[in-house]
């Protein structure tokens, strides 16, 4: 089972007043020691709460958090095969073996800024719409006490109300999307809030930047020319799982260091990016996909990117082996944690 419910599973009315379109970031806080993971030497791996990384839970932390690592168990959204809403706890579960130094990164990301577990938001199940709600307005709360949000999905229909409730904050952002899907289809069946569907209606509502938006390890085969065509329109840039293959992480990263410049950043990571070797455990699965080194290298290249929030989506644990999923979904969410916490660190040494 997952953390107990706290900031995350509050209801609008506890939770923290929102805060207005492009609204001041809050005041600075007291500077006070992080609290960190459960030292792994003291207690095994696999004893105590499965939080991500072992750290601790938002209320451990007296609500105080840079970052906080929230779950969305919520895959109605889903056109195949169901299963993400068990995504983010078996995150979490893979997560026990994550250290707190980064050696690619250079840093210690628990020690540089506090990072909290801040439990589920528990979505209707059997409502898109109201689920949809539901996660916009606990994405309002948190964001609005400063913290960055890192997601564990949950199907890609989360990303929506969670590109809302950024956008509220920073204006339209910056977006990379790494999948195998391009996520820009108008409807399915009718509906028009699905997990393949998010980014259409994030550019339609003007949650995005248009000049940096991308999509990164997109393959396989389409309904038509028209898709590509559509996804054009809406200024999306795209680098294949061919791309990287041939151009290399290197030169692929620097493409979109450029691309995004000093934008805020949203970063949005479907699993089925992977290729079903690195990644069974999912619902949509795509053959010539990336390695997990070529995602977490292309991620860390990302460094000097303003990353105000990311999630994590797409894992089905129930068509994964060996937690082969689970182990490479907890490395992306720590490596673009450890960002997001360099970058508290940062701003917090030029205030």
């Amino acid at each position: 089972m997952g953390p107990p419910p706290t900031l995350a599973t509050m209801s609008t009315a506890e939770q923290p007043e929102q805060s207005q379109q492009h609204a001041e970031s809050p005041a600075p806080r007291p500077r006070a020691e992080p609290l960190g993971p459960v030292d792994s030497s003291r207690v095994p791996r696999y004893a105590g709460p499965a939080t991500f990384a072992r750290l601790p839970r938002l209320d451990e932390t007296g609500g105080r958090a840079d970052v906080a690592v929230v779950g969305v168990p919520f895959d109605t959204g889903v056109s195949y095969r169901p299963g993400a809403r068990f995504g983010g706890n078996a995150i979490r579960e893979a997560s026990r073996l994550l250290r707190p130094y980064n050696p690619a990164q250079d840093a210690s990301p628990f020690a540089l800024a506090q990072v909290a577990d801040a439990g589920d938001i528990a979505a209707n199940p059997f409502d898109i719409g109201e689920a949809v709600e539901t996660v916009q307005e606990a994405a309002d709360g948190i964001l609005a006490t400063g913290a960055r949000m890192m997601t564990l999905g949950g199907d890609h229909t989360i990303a929506l109300p969670l590109l809302r409730s950024v956008a509220r904050k920073h204006g339209p952002v910056a977006l990379l999307h790494f999948d195998a899907h391009l996520d820009t289809w108008d409807t399915y069946f009718g509906a028009a809030y699905t997990h393949g569907t998010p980014f259409r209606r994030a550019f339609e509502e003007g949650l995005l930047d248009t000049s940096a938006v991308s999509h990164v390890g997109t393959r396989g085969p389409l309904y038509g020319k028209k898709d590509l065509d559509d996804d054009a329109k809406m200024g999306f840039g795209i680098v294949t799982s061919a791309d990287v293959m041939r151009r290399g992480v290197d030169e692929v990263a620097d493409q979109l260091r450029q691309r995004i410049g000093d934008r805020p950043l949203y970063i949005s990571v479907d699993i089925d990016v992977l290729d079903p070797a690195h990644a069974p455990g999912t619902g949509t699965p795509e053959a010539g996909g990336l390695t997990s080194r070529e995602l977490l290298e292309i991620i860390r290249g990302l460094a000097s990117c303003r990353l105000v929030s990311a999630d994590l989506v797409e894992v089905a644990p129930a068509y994964d082996h060996a937690e082969i999923t689970s182990v490479a979904a907890s490395h992306t969410a720590y490596e673009l944690t450890t960002l997001m916490a360099r970058q508290v660190a940062g701003e917090r040494e030029d205030a």
